[in-house]
Parts: structure tokens; C-alpha cells; sequence
């Protein structure tokens, strides 16, 4: 088992930052794949990004992509998520999750909520326009 709690969210004005955190613990010695997907109101859960555990592979979807930027520390069984020039159509929840034993490291699978095993509870992200 893994358990992953997210932190950082909050409410900012449109163009400004944030930093969320996702902190590991459980099962931590595993090489996992780590994401960060969000799900506004009223829309699907959608991918955000994802981190391969030697951080040499990542993805962003399109619509974050130049903004954010993922990375981890795997000493400190943390993932971050520095986000930038944040738009009103950021606002979401945003969901770490863990992907223990993924069977594909292409963008595709990667990108599917199914391929990851463990979620955080969320944190909320508002940005003001």
C-alpha cells in the first residue's frame, strides 16, 4: 500500500504560482511512476502530468505544458508540482496518484487515470481572474 497526501493548494490570482507537494509513504521502496491529474466541477478527472522514478521521463498534456513542471525527490518520497502563469481555467482539484508496476511508459498509457494504483485525497486550486 501506498498513501499519498497533496498539499500547496489554495487560491491565487490569475498569472501567479504555486507549488504542490505530494508526500509518499507506505510501500516507498518500489520504482513507481508518479502523476499529478485534476478534475474541475462538472468535468472528467483529466491528466496533468507524469514522472518516471528516474525523472528522466516527462509528460505534460498540451494545456500546461511551457507552465508547470513536475519533478521529485526520491530521498524525501516527495513529488512536486511547480505551477506557473496559472489561467482561471486552472482551477481544479489536482490528485497525485502512484503507479507501482506500470506496463507501458508511453505518453498514452500514462495518461489514463487507470494506469496508476494509489490517489491522494486531492487539493484544491483556485485561480482568479
Amino acid at each position: 500500500q501506498v498513501q499519498l497526501v497533496e498539499s500547496g493548494g489554495g487560491l491565487v490570482q490569475a498569472g501567479g504560482s504555486l507549488r504542490l507537494s505530494c508526500a509518499a509513504s507506505g510501500r516507498t521502496g518500489s520504482n513507481y511512476v508518479m502523476g499529478w491529474f485534476r478534475q474541475a466541477p462538472g468535468k472528467e478527472r483529466e491528466f496533468v502530468t507524469t514522472i518516471s522514478w528516474s525523472g528522466r521521463r516527462i509528460y505534460y498534456a498540451d494545456s500546461v505544458k511551457g507552465r508547470f513542471t513536475i519533478s521529485r525527490d526520491n530521498a524525501k518520497n516527495t513529488v512536486y508540482l511547480q505551477m506557473n502563469s496559472l489561467k482561471a481555467e486552472d482551477t481544479a482539484v489536482y490528485y497525485c496518484a502512484a503507479a507501482l508496476m506500470p506496463i507501458s511508459d508511453s505518453t498514452t498509457y500514462l495518461s489514463r487515470s487507470g494506469a496508476y494504483d494509489y490517489w491522494g485525497q486531492g487539493t484544491q486550486v483556485t485561480v482568479s481572474s
